[in-house]
């Protein structure tokens, strides 16, 4: 039996069949809209969720004097169904200024000229979309320093690109956990948030259904990346991890990762920078074709 408005349950696995149904229909365009996403990181931002009526309802509670909401998935127009969850968050869930995270430029095209509404984008969580051809082929001038990496590369080490299986995530468990020693992720919550959550993709592969795959250097595993289709012409990359010692592997993960499972997609979503000004740089060096923008909504304050 699923939650009913107003009442909220923690994310499951055994919500997937239900979440997906939900997203197929959307066709998501934000990398935090697949259950995927939601279901790793269900414990750092505490995600909960309900149904009602056409609607999925997604809320995050590890503040429970700041709950917000993710856009209500479901058909246009979602104003009322806004305004119902902004009353109970205020009312019942005792938040002082109810908000939405998140939102996609279709919802805001939804509720642009209700003046009840303040809208402001939030550009630390704007998506990165590349053309998929272009991570595969690494063409021009724009791609001669990646071309540069991968050449460097391939010419240092006799490599294997494998598609990832579940003999491999004892390996790919040990990478992350050397990722986060490098990282000193238990300095920094938000590190350690991105390690349980890539632990738990790779505790869950096979159950999630996600696509991976992985670089070999002398038969053992030094990089892995998962993701899965977003929508019916674009794919997510939700985890790219690798031995940073080894110089340009990062570059030839993303480029195999690409051409050997992706190739037939037209674009890649490799999510959000966090306004993390390495990682801006990383992303904005592959030259994405688009960037999707993101948006709070927040009730104007009577």
């Amino acid at each position: 039996m699923y939650p009913k408005f107003p009442e909220f349950e923690p994310i499951r696995l055994e919500d997937r069949e239900i979440f997906n149904e939900f997203f197929s229909r959307y066709q998501p365009d934000t990398s935090e809209l697949t259950f995927t996403n939601l279901f790793i990181w269900r414990s750092f931002f505490g995600i909960e969720w309900s149904l009602y009526k056409n609607w999925l309802l997604i809320i995050c509670t590890e503040n429970p004097r700041s709950i917000y909401a993710l856009p209500p998935i479901g058909p246009p127009s979602r104003l009322w169904v806004i305004r119902t969850l902004f009353k109970w968050m205020k009312e019942e869930a005792g938040v002082r200024v109810p908000r939405i995270e998140r939102a996609d430029e279709l919802l805001i095209s939804e509720i642009q000229d209700q003046r009840e509404f303040m809208i402001e984008p939030t550009r630390n969580h704007f998506d990165y979309v590349y053309l998929t051809d272009e991570l595969v082929k690494l063409p021009g001038k724009r791609y001669m320093r990646k071309r540069q990496q991968t050449n460097r590369f391939k010419n240092s080490y006799s490599f294997e690109y494998v598609p990832l299986e579940n003999a491999h995530m004892e390996r790919c468990i040990e990478l992350t956990g050397q990722w986060c020693d490098l990282k000193r992720c238990d300095e920094e919550l938000n590190l350690m948030g991105e390690k349980e959550a890539v632990l738990e993709a790779l505790n869950n592969y096979q159950t999630l259904e996600l696509c991976g795959g992985a670089i070999m250097i002398d038969g053992v595993i030094e990089a892995f990346a998962l993701g899965e289709m977003l929508n019916n012409k674009t794919a997510v990359i939700h985890v790219e991890k690798a031995n940073q010692e080894i110089r340009g592997i990062y570059q030839i993960i993303n480029q195999q990762f690409c051409e050997n499972q992706w190739k037939y997609i037209p674009y890649m979503n490799r999510e959000q920078d966090l306004g993390v000004e390495g990682l801006r740089q990383a992303k904005q060096s592959y030259q994405p074709y688009k960037l999707i923008e993101k948006f709070r909504i927040r009730m104007n304050k009577t």
